[in-house]
């Protein structure tokens, strides 16, 4: 049996990825394929770390993705069910009132309908119908929370707070509830999914919140079954679940050793139950960050050090972790270097999934049964400025060469944390190239691995792509101004697909290359498509898909219009005294353009080339101007006005 498929324990510590990512990193997402999304800080752009054949993230390679429609900083974000990415708001940039949704797939960003929030400071986690919960500070009423339904692509009332939850921490309970401390005191409330209400919790013991920033540290679920919240005070406090609607029970835990509080920070649970945390000083946001291991069963804290020396020259709230699935933690903060946390020990057998059976399906993917697919937590967290829940299954597959692949799993069955003995499921398709044959496959939640099973895995039914691509009536005219009538797009339909993607580009004179216009989805084997204006040629190809898989791209189609032949002039006007004079003017043109240079003005002469082919001059003479009253004509060269001036007596 090939060890790789267990979490092996390994020399703790600091580890740096070889490659640094191709720009400054703060929120990072494992994507249910095994890779990992990372944002690029503050922007539009996202990353992708892919593993190397061995499964290693630390030699993984980093390619660039699709970027948002909107720029954000500090905002909610979940991986959905069904392998999709939700974002919304935005501390900073331009997206604090959109929200959208990424697709692996398809690499596409997709804005969602409007919910007519500011989503500034808000927390998000996934419910267990898969919808997204989430606390905008600023929204329309007072103390609201809106659902978004991915699968509708709408948005719903969710239930009003009863407190603050402005730098709120949130944490999911093995029942579902949402546990939560009210900003600046010491209420706490849960949100119970099924009955869409808050309700009142206990007293928290000590003050998290620290006075000065009113700031937090993240919350996040212990192997025992007890929440534990960090404080931007140095205080942390330990809460254990009722399992039902009524009052869970606080106590305080041990102050973080030093002084030292988490201000905005990230902290993530490890395969051996213990908390990797990352703290500074109370009431600031100054570096450096410091690293403390937390021991649930010893409730205490031991230093450790930093990625490349006793700390890290950065304050906490510029760092982030994710939980990654070889059992390390991934550490960014806020630049292009990361690094792998490696704990010691061994997984605890509490969060150890276990593999009931796969199935194939009728279309090629799979269906895989098991326990505890979801794992004991949601893994890292750090508060309402980032979210990287990973508490879903992943499926890892490694040959008898040891190269190892990851699976895509969607529409998995539980959203849950601590599952148990229930039986719970997901589905998955083999990655592109997989070939086929017999592997260890074992499932993955958070970093910990189930006992490896022998498998055949037969080659998922590949989809073909479209064929018979072309553009209907009514053409675009082929003149330099497009008729923008839309365009019918049709061709054959592929066998075992249930959606089409069409992309369209026009060619750009100016610079010389194609330039992406629109991606158009349907169900049917056409689209309309409404051409851009002043373009000439354009460039369309297709693709099919279903639940499972996208094809490959079919053959482009082509249209090829006239060549535009507008030109350029240099300079753009001209402006003569009352005595008038000669002047000149450039005209940049295409090769085998024709142009003319035409004037109703009785007062100006074109004098030589008043017609030409590309490149060329313009030369005219302005006449004496005999009013007292100043004029101004335009001169029509190569499709573009030419103006003159001149003064009176």
């Amino acid at each position: 049996m090939p060890l790789l498929l267990l979490t092996a324990p390994v020399q703790a510590g600091w580890v740096p990825l070889a490659r640094t990512a191709p720009g400054a990193v703060n929120l990072t997402l494992l994507l249910s394929d095994g890779t990992v999304m990372a944002q690029n800080l503050g922007g539009n752009s996202w990353y992708r770390l892919a593993p190397d054949i061995h499964g290693s993230y630390v030699n993984g390679t980093w390619t660039t993705l699709a970027p948002m429609h909107d720029t954000r900083l500090y905002y909610s974000s979940a991986v959905l069910r069904d392998g999709r990415v939700f974002v919304a708001g935005g501390e900073y940039g331009t997206g604090v009132a959109t929200a959208e949704v990424y697709d692996p797939l398809s690499n596409t960003w997709t804005l969602t309908p409007s919910s007519g929030q500011t989503f500034l400071d808000s927390s998000s986690v996934i419910l267990p119908s898969g919808n997204v919960l989430v606390a905008p500070v600023f929204p329309s009423t007072p103390g609201g929370t809106f659902i978004y339904n991915p699968t509708a692509n709408t948005w719903l009332a969710g239930g009003p707070c009863l407190g603050n939850q402005d730098e709120a921490s949130w944490v999911k309970l093995p029942d579902d509830s949402i546990l939560t401390v009210d900003t600046s005191s010491l209420w706490s409330e849960r949100y119970i999914p099924s009955l869409n209400q808050w309700v009142d919790d206990a007293i928290v013991p000590v003050p998290l919140f620290d006075g000065v920033l009113s700031e937090i540290g993240p919350a996040m679920l212990l192997p025992d079954g007890r929440a534990l919240f960090l404080g931007g005070t140095g205080h942390t406090a330990l809460y254990t679940p009722s399992g039902t609607t009524s009052p869970g029970t606080w106590v305080a835990g041990p102050d973080i050793p030093g002084g030292l509080g988490t201000p905005d920070a990230p902290a993530a649970v490890m395969v051996n139950g213990k908390v990797l945390c990352a703290v500074g000083t109370v009431g600031t946001y100054m570096p450096p960050t410091s690293f403390f291991e937390y021991d649930p069963v010893a409730n205490s804290f031991t230093p450790v050090s930093g990625p490349t020396g006793s700390t890290d020259n950065v304050a906490p709230y510029q760092a982030a972790m994710l939980d990654l699935p070889d059992g390390s933690v991934l550490y960014s903060h806020m630049a292009s270097d990361l690094y792998v946390y490696r704990p010691e020990g061994m997984p605890l057998t509490s969060g150890k999934p276990t593999i009931n059976g796969i199935t194939q399906n009728s279309d090629g993917s799979y269906h895989l049964t098991g326990t505890q697919l979801n794992g004991n937590s949601q893994g890292a967290a750090y508060g309402d400025d980032f979210q990287m829940d990973s508490n879903y299954p992943l499926v890892r597959m490694i040959d008898s060469g040891s190269n190892v692949y990851y699976a895509r799993t969607y529409n998995w069955s539980s959203t849950s944390v601590m599952t148990g003995n229930k039986l719970v499921s997901t589905e998955f398709t083999l990655p592109a190239g997989l070939p086929q044959g017999t592997y260890w496959l074992a499932v993955v939640a958070n970093g910990i691995s189930s006992d490896p099973i022998q498998v055949n895995l037969a080659k998922a039914l590949e989809l073909a792509p479209p064929t018979g691509l072309t553009p209907g009536s009514p053409y675009p005219d082929g003149s330099v101004t497009v008729n923008s009538s839309p365009i019918t797009l049709s061709w054959q339909s592929s066998a075992g697909a249930d959606r089409y993607q069409l992309v369209a580009y026009y060619w750009d004179w100016t610079g010389g290359y194609w330039v992406y216009d629109t991606t158009i989805t349907t169900t049917a084997n056409s689209v309309s498509y409404s051409p851009p204006v002043n373009k000439t040629h354009y460039a369309w190809t297709v693709q099919a898909g279903n639940p499972s898989r996208w094809s490959d791209w079919a053959n482009w189609a082509f249209f090829y219009g006239d060549v535009p032949c507008a030109g350029a002039l240099a300079p753009a006007s001209a402006s003569f005294s009352r005595v008038g004079g000669i002047g000149s003017v450039s005209v940049s043109a295409m090769s085998g353009c024709d142009w003319t240079a035409q004037t109703k003005a009785h007062w100006i002469t074109i004098t030589s080339a008043g017609s030409g082919t590309g490149n060329g001059t313009v030369r005219f003479d302005v006449a004496a101007n005999p009013s007292k009253n100043a004029r101004t004509a335009t001169v029509t060269i190569a499709g573009q006005t030419f103006i003159v001036t001149q003064t009176g007596k």
